[in-house]
């Protein structure tokens, strides 16, 4: 996961507001799980979101849900537009979320959320208790064996 912790980085040094959460988050608390993209929720105020186009913008980032793969280009006025963000970029897959299903929108997701440190810097994961929730609301079965681990590590660490 270099590349995951790469985008993190990134999207720390120029103070992107945000909180991870999915699969990599799972990963950091514990689950032995892979995977490939980082899953986030973040502020979608124009200002944040320009400072995530800037903080992977030599990655070559393109909208993966497009037909055409359009390159990402923000402006202020396509910001206020947006409710998600669906990116292919050098370093993988980048899901900017403005709310998760079971928790709410990002605030919600901020108040339900821990800090880790982390090579570089302190960054906001989903709660362990916020991130059952999360993958219980969105009822995959890709999901289940996330859910059964992260009880298992709750239970383990003393958290019911």
């Amino acid at each position: 996961m270099p590349e995951m912790q790469e985008l993190i980085t990134r999207l720390l040094r120029h103070g992107v507001d945000f909180v991870v959460i999915g699969g990599v988050a799972a990963v950091a608390h514990g689950v032995s799980l892979v995977t490939g993209d980082l899953d986030v929720c973040c502020d979608f105020s124009v200002e944040n979101l320009l400072r995530l186009q800037a903080a992977i913008g030599d990655l070559h980032p393109v909208h993966r849900m497009t037909p055409r793969r359009l390159s990402l280009k923000l402006t202020p006025e396509f910001c206020r537009a947006l409710k998600n963000l669906y990116l292919s970029t050098d370093y993988g897959q980048l899901d900017c979320l403005s709310n998760v299903l079971g928790l709410g929108d990002y605030g919600e997701v901020k108040r339900n959320s821990v800090v880790f440190q982390l090579p570089g810097g302190r960054c906001r994961f989903l709660s362990l208790d916020a991130l059952i929730v999360s993958k219980e609301a969105a009822g995959r079965p890709r999901d289940h064996q996330a859910i059964l681990q992260l009880k298992a590590i709750r239970e383990r660490v003393g958290r019911t």
